[in-house]
Parts: structure tokens; sequence; C-alpha cells
């Protein structure tokens, strides 16, 4: 799946049928990855192996991705640590945003804490994303983000999944905000 694709159905959920890949999605060009954007972002393990189910694991690698949003201005809205890979809704909160260092650091980061605790590698090579368009929600979004562990069959509601979250909403206001959002629908 091509960066700022969706898939045929015109979903998010095209990137997670498109993980087990390792080819290197296209990037878009770098001016847009700059400034004030959102971006819907996958990053799968290395050979998809299961390490988002250690909560010392999930921990520690949302803590090195939130002290690298603070520092390169921009906010993850949304997360959640599926085993083998990571979604995230990032809104960079500057004209000076760069998405691709973000992201690049982030990894970095995470991915030596990892080799230093457990002599292996964390992330698989290279990420998926896609930028939000205006006309977009990001509330769908986040729902989509927060009930990928219910649709995986993890769990009955996205309030029993622990390892989600975000750095600027508590649990309870995502999830009352995806239950005004599913409410409005219907």
């Amino acid at each position: 799946m091509e960066a700022g694709s969706l898939d045929p159905a015109g979903s998010w959920r095209g990137i997670c049928d498109a993980l087990g890949s390792v080819t290197r999605p296209r990037r878009l060009d770098s001016v847009d990855y700059l400034g004030m954007r959102q971006y819907f972002l996958t990053i799968s393990t290395g050979q998809r192996t299961r390490w988002f189910t250690d909560a010392t694991v999930v921990a520690e690698v949302t803590l090195q991705f939130l002290r690298v949003a603070g520092d390169e201005q921009v906010a993850l809205s949304a997360y959640c640590f599926m085993p083998d890979h990571l979604h995230a809704l990032v809104t960079a909160g500057s004209e000076a945003a760069d998405f691709q260092r973000f992201v690049r650091l982030a990894k970095q980061r995470s991915g030596f804490w990892f080799t230093q605790a457990r002599r292996q590698r964390l992330w698989q090579e290279s990420y998926f994303d896609r930028t939000l368009r205006e006309n977009e929600s990001p509330t769908e979004v986040i729902k989509y983000i927060v009930g990928n562990p219910v649709r995986a069959g993890l769990v009955e509601t996205p309030a029993e999944y622990p390892f989600w979250g975000s750095q600027i909403y508590s649990r309870e206001e995502i999830l009352e905000l995806i239950a005004i959002e599913s409410v409005s629908r219907v």
C-alpha cells in the first residue's frame, strides 16, 4: 500500500492487511511531511514478533515515543500497541514539525532501548503512513485505532485493552468521544 493511499474499500483497514509486507512504502515528497498536519501511522515489529504483549516493553516504547513527540512538536492524539504493530494518530503542532524526523527518532530511540534490554531488533524497516485530508474526521481514525483490539478478537470492548492511549486525551475522554460519534451516526 502506498503512503497516502486508502485501501479499495476507502478505509484505513487495508493498512493492517498490508502489514506483512516488508517492501518499503513509497513516500510523499519531503515537503508533504512538514507543518501542521495529521498522520495515521502504522509501524510493524521486526518479523512480526509479538513484542507488545509485554507491559514493560509497551510502557518503555510509549515513553520513548512521547519524549520524541514532545521534542519534535507533535502529539500522539491516539495510539494502540497491537501485539506486533503500533497504530497512532500523530498531530503536528507547529509549522516546523517534521513527521519523518519524528518517526525516525522515535523508532531509533525505542529500538535502541529494546536492543539494550532484549538483544534483539524491535522494528521492521520503514512504516506506513497516511496524511489526513481536511475533510476527514480525526475521530474516525481514533475510533479505528482503539477499536483495533476488538476487531482482532483480543477483547470485547476497547476499555478492556490496556495498551492504547493518548498524549492529549484521557482514556475516558476517548471512549466518550467515540461513543458520541457512534450515536451521532445512527
